[in-house]
Parts: C-alpha cells; structure tokens; sequence
C-alpha cells in the first residue's frame, strides 16, 4: 500500500516521543550481575525489540483485564470462579505496578501522577471485591489512562502518523469508557429499583438511549438524582460525540514544531507558519 505524503512517521507526536524518550543501553550479559531496576528500566524504557515486544505483551494482557472488567457484571454470577480470577488479575497488577515504579527514576514523582492513583484505586477493587463490588465499575477508567498513556503511545504509535490515529483514538476511549461507567453506575445504583432496569444489558440499553437523546422514556431513572444523572449523561454524550466526530472530520494537520514560535499544527502542504510566517522544513517522504 502506497505511503501518502501526510502520514509521516517522522513528524507525529509518537515519534517525537520516541526520540526524545530515556533510552537505554542493550543490557549486560547475565554474568554482570545486571540490576533488577535497571532490567525493569530497560524493559519499561528501551528502544530495542525485546523492550518493544515486552510493552506489547503488557498491552495485551491490560486489553484482556480490560474485558474482564466489562464483563465482571455478568460473570459475577459464577461465584468463587470469579473471585479466583479477580486475585489473579490482582495478582498480575501488583507485579505490573511494582516493575512500573522501580523503573521509574523518582518514585515520588511516579506515585504523583493520575494514571498511578487509577491503577492503585482498582488493585483496591481487585483485592477487596465483596466490599467494592459496587465500585467496579470505575475499573473501566483503566481504558482511558491506557489509551492516553505515553507508555501506549510510545510503543503503539510509532507505527502510526498520529496527528489522526492518535486523535481519533483517544476520542473513542473517552466516549467507550463514558459509556460503559455511567452504564455500570446505573446498574449498581438503579437494579430492582425500576421494573425496566433488572440486568447490565438494560442499564446499557438506558445510557445508549439517554446518551444520544433518543429517549424512548420505557425506561427512566427514578426521583430526582435519576433526571440530574440523565441530563448529565445526554450533555456529556453529545460533547463526547461532537469531539469524535471532530477528530474524524477536520482537515487533516500534521505535527511538526516551529522553530520561532513553537506552532506545533500546520498544513501537510505548510511552507510557512500561520502564527509567526517562519519558513518551515517539514519533512516530507514524497509522493
């Protein structure tokens, strides 16, 4: 398939972080005695194959805890199986967050960013699942701290001009993840308390409909706080709605910075910066 000129894997966001990430050196051979922070460092950090596919590999398995987490509604009903993969998932969190802050070069700072606090709030749901139950559905935050990750971005989004993909992904993770929290809300907060609303799939059915402002009314939140929570669904689904489809449909930009003025969207065709009028050299593969 033939590489048009604005999909440019050197002017995109993604491979700037990928230039201007800590990179590491190829690790010792094991008769050094190599660290453990410095092996998790390399492994978090690096730019070679092995650190690649490693980040792939705990991409994957964060998709499929992701899964679970959407269906942990439904398969709650299985019993200890569930609580027996909800330790496991736990489990795989803890060594997952633990190998995060030993490669991180300041714990503090690590423990001081939002995404940290996510993660640690769900292992909470994890470890503790009969007490926090009703919270679980918060889980589905991970979604979103995943897609906006530079962890994601960084392994992920090289392979893409991402002034696009990256955009319109971020976009959809913020609208899915809306999604399945207000419907995971509703039906721990409204189950039994509407004859319309007795399993996830209707809780899912009322947000899809409320959301889009479609409002066949066979099924509504009763008392006051179930009309703040659909007024709140509805403006909040429309804003999510209009970005994605901005994301979708405005011209198309690619990243590149200006020298003078630090303008970091321009024309794939720019010569020169619309802010300041400096001369731009954007590269550019050909056509």
């Amino acid at each position: 398939m033939t590489t048009t000129a604005p999909a440019r894997k050197t002017v995109g966001k993604a491979a700037r972080k990928a230039d201007n990430a800590p990179q590491f050196p190829e690790p010792p051979a094991r008769g050094e005695g190599l660290r453990l922070r410095a092996r998790l460092r390399y492994l978090y950090h690096g730019a070679s194959p092995l650190a690649v596919k490693f980040r792939l590999a705990v991409i994957v398995i964060d998709f499929a805890i992701i899964a679970f987490f959407l269906a942990a509604p439904i398969l709650h009903e299985a019993g200890i199986v569930f609580y027996v993969i909800d330790y496991i998932i736990a489990l795989i969190l803890i060594a997952d967050l633990t190998g995060r802050a030993l490669a991180h070069t300041d714990i503090k700072d690590w423990l001081k960013k939002p995404a940290t606090w996510v993660d640690l709030f769900v292992l909470a749901t994890l470890l503790f699942p009969y007490w926090l139950f009703n919270l679980g559905f918060l889980r589905l935050v991970r979604l979103w701290t995943l897609l906006h990750s530079e962890f994601f971005w960084r392994t992920i989004g090289q392979k893409y001009d991402d002034t696009r993909v990256e955009e319109v992904t971020k976009a959809v993770a913020s609208l899915t993840t809306f999604i399945f929290v207000v419907t995971g809300f509703v039906y721990t907060s409204f189950r039994g308390e509407h004859p319309g609303i007795t399993g996830y799939l209707d809780a899912l059915y009322f947000t899809i409909a409320t959301l889009t402002t479609t409002g066949f009314g066979d099924i509504t939140l009763p008392g006051n706080w179930g009309r703040v929570l659909s007024i709140f669904v509805m403006l909040t689904g429309i804003t999510l709605f209009l970005r994605l489809a901005q994301t979708i449909f405005r011209p198309h930009k690619v990243s590149h910075d200006c020298p003078t003025c630090g303008l970091k969207k321009h024309d794939p065709d720019a010569v020169h910066c619309k802010a300041c009028g400096e001369i731009l050299c954007i590269p550019d593969e050909g056509a």
